[in-house]
């Protein structure tokens, strides 16, 4: 059966994404030339402007599909260690680690910001902020955390974990750096709880 138009233009994005994810991780997105990520996906210049625009727009997709497979990575450990509190702090740690990863570094962490510029605005930490204060809403139901304002404390939470993995990625010693970062989240995150937990 043949294929539709739309699926033909959603092929031709899903290559355009794979070959400039690796291009990026690979080069870095100021190496990466057009000819190469088109020529690796099989495809011409006219078709990275009609989907993207330009190689901005195409780091913009490739930045929100591994941000977003981020926040799925988070997320899954936030329920495996039991949601709600435990949870949110498992996310923060899980969300911090991913900046090990070179492909996360060099994409998210470093070109992304570069190219991009705020974090905070890109559309895949809207939805995670959003998860957020989904998490922290339960939680005041349930008088767990302090009275203050639900969007404020998600985002100052969101914000830590985004600095965190940001200063992990630029670091000389990632791996050390996480274990401080990790920590201090944790610290200052526990001054949201009416109750301390105990270790």
């Amino acid at each position: 059966m043949a294929k539709t138009r739309a699926e033909k233009m959603e092929e031709t994005r899903i290559k355009l994404i794979a070959a400039g994810r690796k291009a990026f991780a690979e080069k870095g997105f100021a190496s990466a030339s057009m000819d190469e990520l088109t020529a690796g996906a099989g495809l011409t210049r006219g078709a990275l402007y009609h989907n993207f625009g330009d190689k901005r727009g195409l780091m913009a997709a490739v930045v929100d599909q591994i941000d977003t497979e981020m926040a799925t990575e988070a997320q899954k450990a936030g329920q495996a260690a039991g949601g709600g509190w435990q949870g949110l702090m498992a996310e923060g740690a899980a969300y911090i680690k991913l900046a090990l990863q070179p492909e996360v570094q060099r994409i998210v962490l470093l070109d992304g910001p570069a190219v991009l510029g705020d974090p905070s605005q890109w559309p895949s930490q809207n939805r995670c902020l959003q998860a957020t204060i989904v998490t922290l809403g339960k939680l005041a139901a349930k008088d767990a955390i302090k009275p203050v304002d639900i969007e404020a404390i998600a985002r100052l939470l969101n914000g830590a974990a985004l600095n965190s993995a940001l200063w992990v990625a630029a670091s000389d010693d990632p791996h050390t750096t996480f274990g401080k970062a990790v920590t201090a989240f944790e610290c200052l995150a526990s001054g949201v709880l009416k109750t301390p937990q105990k270790d």
